[in-house]
């Protein structure tokens, strides 16, 4: 397998999302932020409110990924609410679409068009760089859990379905200060690209289940 590339807007996605500054400091805190807005510049479609936080990742970044189980419960509640399901109700799409997903980490840099690479393909995900998935696949990282067998191990029924589409929409709506993107908050991946990627951790002949 060809190592896949982390497209720079996941990294941004994940810098901004859960990484922590060293120390409480608020000044040093405004300093770090500074030092981050003059290394980086507007182009194409990466524009400076890449490096803007949220209340959540305001929050993680403030907490050291521990906030209070109130404010945790709190902004968890907020990320749920922003995951829209999909419009015809079902939650799998094509495990070969989602194969191919996984595998590929490119997009969102400041080349790129608005939901594609500059070769004209979709969006990736990039799954691998953190993930074990199909066992066929022997390069892959371990910043999160494996997920190999995802289906087999845990049920193919639709409300496994449902929490797998859901954690990939948006896993900070599960744990507040996940180093996971936001892929659909973010418009990194579509409905459908989800849904793919959800078909390939969930059907039964998806090579994740073999």
């Amino acid at each position: 397998m060809k190592k896949a590339l982390i497209s720079a807007g996941v990294v941004a996605a994940v810098a901004a999302g859960c990484a922590t500054m060293e120390g409480s400091d608020p000044a040093r805190q405004k300093q770090a932020v500074e030092t981050m807005k003059q290394s980086f510049h507007a182009r194409g479609i990466a524009k400076m409110d890449r490096l803007d936080q949220d209340e959540l990742q305001r929050t993680c970044t403030d907490t050291r990924d521990q906030p209070s189980p109130e404010v945790q419960k709190r902004l968890e509640a907020a990320e749920m609410a922003k995951i829209k399901l999909p419009a015809d109700g079902k939650f799998l799409g094509d495990w070969k679409r989602g194969r191919s997903i996984a595998r590929r980490g490119r997009g969102m840099t400041w080349r790129d068009k608005p939901g594609k690479t500059s070769r004209g393909e979709p969006n990736g995900g990039g799954c691998y760089n953190c993930h074990q998935l199909s066992p066929q696949e022997t390069s892959f990282g371990n910043v999160g859990p494996s997920l190999r067998q995802f289906g087999k191990l845990r049920g193919y029924g639709v409300d496994i379905q449902e929490y797998a589409y859901k954690k990939i929409y948006n896993a900070k709506a599960y744990s507040a200060c996940s180093t996971m993107p936001r892929f659909g908050v973010s418009g990194t991946l579509t409905e459908q690209q989800i849904k793919d990627l959800t078909a390939y951790l969930m059907d039964p002949n998806s090579p994740v289940n073999k």
